[in-house]
C-alpha cells in the first residue's frame, strides 16, 4: 500500500545582514536624486539672476534713449526718444514686468533648492515663466522690427533710415533688444530645466 508524503516548504527569512545590506543602497539613491535636484534647483537659482540682469538692463537702455541733433530751426528740434513710437514704450513696460517678475520668483528658486523634492514652486515656476517667456518674446519681436526700420527704412511707405543721423539711439535701442532676446534664451533654458526636474519626480 502506498503512503503519500506530504512536503512543506520552508520559508527562511533572510539574515539581517541582507536585509542591513540593501537600506544603506536605498539611502544612498535617494541622496544621489536629492543632491542632484538640488543642483537644479541652484542653477535656476542663477539663471535667474542673469535673466533678471539682462530684463533690467534692456528696459533700462531702452528707457534712456534719447538724442536730440546739435542743429535746429525756429520751428523744428529734431529729436529722437524711446517715447516717441508706442512700440518701444510697450517694450519698457514689458521688460520692466518681466525683470519685477524674475525678480519676486527668487524666494521661490531657493525653494527648490531647499526642498528639491517640492513639486508646487517647480510647477509654479515653469508656468509663469512661460507667460513671462510669451511677453518677453512679443515685446523684443515688436522692437526688433522698428529697429530695422530705423536702420533700413522703408521707401514704400515712405518710413526714412533715421540712425545716419541718430546713431546713439539707434546703438541704445539695438542693444535693448539683444538684451531682450539673451533673456527669452534665458527664459527658454529655465522652462527646460523645470520640465526636466518635473519629470524625475
Amino acid at each position: 500500500m502506498m503512503k503519500s508524503e506530504d512536503h512543506s516548504a520552508i520559508n527562511v527569512p533572510e539574515s539581517s545582514a541582507v536585509e542591513k545590506g540593501k537600506a544603506p543602497l536605498i539611502a544612498t539613491a535617494r541622496e544621489e536624486k536629492s543632491g542632484f535636484k538640488k543642483g537644479l534647483g541652484i542653477a535656476d537659482f542663477l539663471l535667474r539672476l542673469g535673466a533678471i540682469i539682462a530684463a533690467l538692463a534692456a528696459a533700462a537702455t531702452m528707457g534712456t534713449s534719447d538724442e536730440t541733433l546739435p542743429f535746429f530751426t525756429q520751428f523744428f528740434q529734431f529729436e529722437a526718444s524711446y517715447d516717441d513710437l508706442p512700440t518701444f514704450m510697450f517694450f519698457v513696460i514689458a521688460m520692466a514686468l518681466v525683470g519685477g517678475y524674475l525678480v519676486l520668483s527668487l524666494p521661490f528658486s531657493i525653494v527648490t533648492i531647499v526642498r528639491p523634492h517640492s513639486v508646487p514652486p517647480r510647477l509654479l515656476l515653469f508656468i509663469l515663466d512661460t507667460v513671462a517667456l510669451t511677453l518677453t518674446t512679443a515685446a523684443g519681436a515688436a522692437a526688433t522690427a522698428i529697429v530695422y526700420l530705423a536702420h533700413n527704412g522703408n521707401p514704400n511707405t515712405n518710413w526714412l533710415a533715421i540712425c545716419q543721423q541718430f546713431g546713439d539711439f539707434c546703438q541704445k535701442v539695438s542693444g535693448a533688444v539683444v538684451a531682450s532676446f539673451v533673456t527669452v534664451v534665458v527664459f527658454i533654458l529655465l522652462i527646460l530645466l523645470s520640465g526636466f526636474a518635473l519629470k524625475k519626480h
